[in-house]
């Protein structure tokens, strides 16, 4: 019974996720914003009748860790490291700039105006350093600003922040026991012999990584795209990223951290991403489940009462981007193009709630229910308040005379 109402709400949400899909292309509202109503929604329903029996939960949670693959597979696939090194002078400034000032305000808000105590603020300050630069990078699209120089910045530093988040969400989980463990006197050596372990499995798997994209991952590519044509090339490349993701899992990292890395093994190569085009189907099949899911564990009665603190952390989450992006980016792009950048860089969304999620995970002590439907309040907000203000920005900016020069 269990299984074939699980089939039955699989296929709804599948066909629900469809249209909000389709409604976001018509606004400027990212469709994260509705999956995260529709796992809310699911969940208020489920009070009265309890049909999301534990059984169901767990197949819905499957679904939705296949979605974190699928997601920062995709981010990873999407990230060149070579061509992030070569504007790292250029960029770097603000990508320091907006990852310091946002962590920083995100843990001095969380634990001294909220409350929190000091592990869950870390957890809020490292999920408000990621930047969601697909909700943005849209609006610069549709304006023809994304091949400025501005624009190509932009997407520069939302993709360090990425791989910062990433690699600081990799360190966070592995010492997160020594900080729920260990005495006030001892908790400090824990963490340093914790964070040592993380970062030599990160060094061998990472080093792993570039071995296989070095030497590798052209032949194995060249032999999928023999063996069958598409969409079976690219099947077989999402698997071997699957297995890579797992391969992070057994060394204790996330599956999340190995997803991304396991994209970043097939970035360098051009022809594996020609191959990887029909993945959006899987990505656009898989990754609403992992927003739902998020809605889906949101406490009712945690989200009204974290409303108050929602929009605290808010104010946190949009000022420190703006200010930490804006005024690194001022000298270079005069004022107009770094408040563009700063009102760019606040949207928070895949990677700020994965880690939430695991954190989640781990417990109370870890995410407690009111830092996380205060997060989901920030990602949904980020996310509805960002294009609003941007788009008209950009449309006065595309007509402003020195834009017209830099097109030329």
């Amino acid at each position: 019974m269990d299984e074939a109402f699980t089939l039955l709400l699989t296929g709804i949400l599948v066909c629900l996720a469809l249209l909000i899909h389709w409604g976001s292309r018509k606004t400027s509202v990212p469709a994260l914003v509705g999956y995260l109503i529709l796992g809310f929604l699911l969940r208020v329903a489920d009070g009265p009748g309890q049909f999301l029996t534990e059984p169901i939960v767990t197949r819905l949670d499957f679904l939705a860790n296949i979605g974190v693959v699928v997601l920062l597979f995709r981010v990873g696939l999407h990230s060149n490291l070579a061509a992030l090194l070569q504007q790292l002078r250029t960029a770097r400034a603000i990508w320091l700039g907006n990852v310091l000032l946002s962590g920083v305000a995100g843990y001095l808000t969380a634990h001294y105006l909220l409350g929190f105590a000091t592990l869950p603020s870390m957890y809020v300050a490292v999920a408000l350093t990621a930047t969601s630069v697909g909700v943005s990078v849209g609006i610069w699209e549709e304006s023809e600003a994304l091949e400025s120089s501005a624009g190509q910045t932009l997407v520069d530093v939302a993709e360090m922040d990425d791989i910062s988040a990433v690699i600081l969400m990799s360190v966070l989980l592995a010492v997160t026991p020594a900080l729920q463990t260990g005495s006030s006197d001892a908790i400090l050596s824990a963490v340093f012999r914790a964070g040592g372990v993380v970062i030599a499995k990160l060094l061998l798997f990472g080093g792993f990584c570039y071995a296989f994209s070095r030497f590798g991952e052209r032949p194995l590519t060249r032999l999928y795209a023999r063996v069958a044509p598409m969409p079976d090339p690219m099947l077989m490349l999402v698997a071997t990223g699957f297995v890579i993701a797992a391969f992070a899992g057994l060394l204790g990292f996330s599956i999340a951290i190995g997803a991304f890395f396991g994209g970043l093994v097939f970035s360098r190569d051009p022809e594996a991403v020609t191959l990887t085009r029909p993945f959006a189907v899987l990505y656009d099949l898989f990754t609403p489940f992992f927003f739902i899911s998020i809605g889906l564990h949101i406490d009712p009665p945690a989200l009204i009462t974290a409303t108050t603190g929602g929009m605290v952390l808010f104010a946190a989450a949009a000022l420190g981007k703006f200010f930490g992006a804006a005024g690194a980016a001022l000298s270079s792009f005069g004022w107009s193009g770094a408040v563009l950048l700063g009102v760019s860089m606040i949207p928070r969304a895949e990677i700020a709630m994965i880690l939430m999620r695991q954190g989640q995970q781990l417990g109370d002590s870890v995410v407690p229910p009111g830092a996380y439907a205060a997060m989901v309040f920030v990602a949904a907000t980020t996310c509805i308040v960002s294009p609003l203000i941007l788009r008209p920005l950009l449309d006065r900016w595309a007509k402003q005379p020195q834009r017209e020069t830099e097109q030329e």
